[in-house]
């Protein structure tokens, strides 16, 4: 492994795992004869949810499947806890509360085993709460119904940082959660918003080039060509507003350009593939 080869498999949630398994089978694939931990701290049944993606995993060929259990903080600084990431080639993370990941792991041996491994060119995957995490500043609950006013509380928190610049949201349609990455976007148009629907993911390599698998769509919200918004102006009750957003809507094969904020035409994405 190099660094180039270093991925994230950033899934928007209820991922197939018992037909084609598209999703986990390019994890699976990705993770060759290696070993792949799973991490389960975010969920209330760690039991269950490791069992569940043990299954998935070793019926699409996965011979070496491991489980990181941290069942508080002090567990994620024991040695004998986070050597299981030794040699690992991936790390997936399942769903549950994404605050769960980071109040256990942050700042911890287990957290700088899990950052090495992905720079020195391993996969780190996670699916719902396990793919809000990855990226530096995470929603972590708020929004409400409808349109996004000025006074719904947006619950923000640093995330494990894999991943610069995004703020990533997940069941995206299936639970209307467009208003408030557009509110997320709107407080800091720096930030580039990515939706991500169920049974969908975002396969970014190299770090920056984005490529979509499944069955639903990425919705990418880019703030950078607004010229005005009322997010620090208006009443608390008032609708936001925004002028000049740009938003991509993306599908199975589209490829998406996270630096240069643009979608790639599947001619250009077939010439770099080579």
């Amino acid at each position: 492994m190099t660094a180039r080869d270093r991925t994230l498999v950033i899934i928007g949630g209820h991922e197939d795992r018992t037909d084609g398994k598209v999703i986990l089978r390019e994890v699976a694939e990705r993770t060759g004869p290696g070993k792949l931990v799973v991490c389960a701290v975010a969920s209330e049944e760690p039991d269950e949810m490791f069992e569940i993606y043990d299954r998935a995993f070793r019926a699409l060929g996965v011979r070496h499947v491991h489980r990181l259990a941290v069942a508080d903080r002090s567990e994620a600084r024991q040695e004998g806890k986070y050597k299981v990431l030794d040699d690992a080639a991936t790390v997936f993370f399942t769903g549950g509360d994404q605050l769960r990941i980071t109040s256990q792991l942050g700042d911890s041996p287990t957290y700088q085993r899990i950052q090495d491994l992905y720079h020195r060119g391993g996969t780190v995957a996670g699916t719902s709460a396990g793919a809000s995490v990855l990226c530096d500043t995470m929603i972590v609950s708020g929004g409400e119904d409808g349109s996004h006013r000025i006074a719904d509380t947006l619950r923000l928190a640093p995330g494990l940082g894999l991943i610069g610049g995004v703020i990533i949201d997940q069941h995206f349609a299936e639970r209307g959660r467009m208003s408030r990455l557009l509110g997320a976007v709107c407080q800091n148009p720096a930030v580039l918003g990515l939706g991500i629907d169920e049974d969908t993911a975002m396969v970014v390599e190299g770090g920056r080039r984005v490529r979509v698998l499944g069955n639903g769509a990425v919705y990418v919200v880019d703030g950078s060509p607004v010229t005005y918004s009322n997010v620090a102006e208006a009443e608390p009750q008032q609708v936001l507003s925004a002028h000049d957003l740009r938003l991509h809507v993306l599908s199975r094969g589209d490829r998406y350009d996270l630096d240069g904020r643009r979608p790639l035409r599947r001619a250009e994405a077939e010439a770099e593939a080579g």
